[in-house]
């Protein structure tokens, strides 16, 4: 059995408060976007669940893997009900980019457990779950906008009032690795300019002076070459551009009418555009 494991992007991105537990409290809208990796399962036939990864280079030991963990609780939890599978992890989502690739490789690979297994978890009990995992994991589960807020596991759906047939979005991954900790060491808690709960009642094209990722201003200081990109986006004629997540991802929201320059297909970065935001899983 085998599914696709999509990304995500964050629509405005404001760190709140940090938590006597250490985390930070925080705001945003999380967004899927057709970016997969591939996940399947299959019988072992040895007796023994193992892990096979192929596409994008994973360092480290695989048990570190969310979908190892995932395997691993699932397991422990149902001794009964589960038999001894081979894993196969394709990865393609960037990596260290802010897209969520991870914790949605691990939230998956709970769904397709459920399924594989008839083990009739419901989407309540698959988020808590999932939320062992990581704090972003829950939203994979219902994989439709979210405004998430706390450490990012308190979702409640949210209309973005936007007909995306309208744009084309352009995802740049340059391939720097920000560590968590420097993102989070830049960042002064403070409460959002604006409410994230009223973007629908905006136009898409005022989200470029009213919606914002709070990282990015300490983030752009250790890395010019990020703030170039968005600079460049804008002058490509893109109506909104954010860092997502800690980044280093970006995407562009561009009309669909607008074509870019054709030296933007020689740039130096990778470029990937998407017509259609429709998430097939």
């Amino acid at each position: 059995m085998v599914c696709f494991p999509n990304a995500k992007i964050n629509i405005g991105l404001y760190v709140t408060e940090k938590r006597a537990d250490g985390y930070h409290d925080l705001e945003t809208v999380f967004f899927p976007v057709p970016v997969y990796d591939a996940l399947e399962i299959v019988p072992a036939p040895d007796g023994r669940t193992s892990i096979f990864l192929s596409g994008l280079e994973i360092t480290g030991d695989v048990t570190g893997n969310l979908v190892w963990k995932a395997w691993e609780m699932i397991a422990r939890q149902f001794p009964d009900d589960v038999s001894q599978v081979h894993i196969y992890l394709g990865k393609a989502i960037p990596m260290g980019a802010g897209m969520g690739g991870g914790s949605a490789d691990g939230t998956f690979m709970l769904l397709l457990l459920n399924r594989y297994f008839d083990l009739g978890l419901s989407e309540e009990r698959l988020a808590a779950l999932a939320l062992e995992l990581g704090s972003d994991c829950p939203f994979f589960v219902y994989n439709r906008p979210q405004l998430a807020s706390g450490r990012g596991e308190l979702l409640e759906d949210i209309a973005l009032g936007v007909d995306w047939s309208d744009y084309r979005l352009c995802l740049v991954c340059p391939g720097v690795h920000i560590s968590t900790a420097r993102a989070f060491a830049g960042i002064t808690p403070r409460q959002p300019a604006f409410d994230l709960r009223n973007i629908g009642t905006l136009p898409l094209a005022s989200w470029k002076d009213r919606i914002s990722n709070d990282f990015e201003e300490s983030i752009f200081l250790h890395y010019p070459e990020l703030a170039a990109i968005k600079t460049y986006l804008y002058n490509q004629g893109a109506l909104y551009v954010s860092m997502t997540g800690t980044g280093s991802a970006f995407y562009g929201i561009f009309p669909r009418t607008c074509r870019p320059d054709a030296a933007m297909e020689s740039w130096q970065y990778p470029v990937q555009w998407y017509d259609d935001l429709t998430i097939k899983n």
